[in-house]
């Protein structure tokens, strides 16, 4: 499994903080992995999902790899998976 979470750093709504969680595989793994877990689809930005500090240890619990923010953008970007904001979102959930 390519699944990657980073640690939730990220202030976000309700007060929580909030991770990244990414495939370094493949989009499909990283949306199967995100119904598992019952993340909505809402959740997906681009090439992520915003996941909020309470889903954490269940992700990591279900093999989601514990990484830096700056590993996850790293392996993301040398998996072609990373998306920029300028472009179309091609992974989209709701486009498969």
């Amino acid at each position: 499994m390519s699944v990657l979470i980073d640690w939730p750093n990220w202030p976000g709504p309700r007060r929580l903080l909030w991770s990244h969680l990414v495939s370094d595989h493949s989009y499909e793994e990283l949306h199967g992995f995100a119904r598992l877990l019952g993340v909505p689809p809402r959740a997906f930005d681009r090439d992520h999902y915003d996941v909020p500090e309470t889903i954490y240890d269940r992700a990591v619990l279900l093999g989601a790899e514990q990484v830096s923010s700056r590993e996850l953008v790293s392996r993301l970007r040398a998996a072609g998976l990373r998306s920029p904001k300028w472009r179309p979102l091609a992974g989209s959930p709701s486009a498969e």
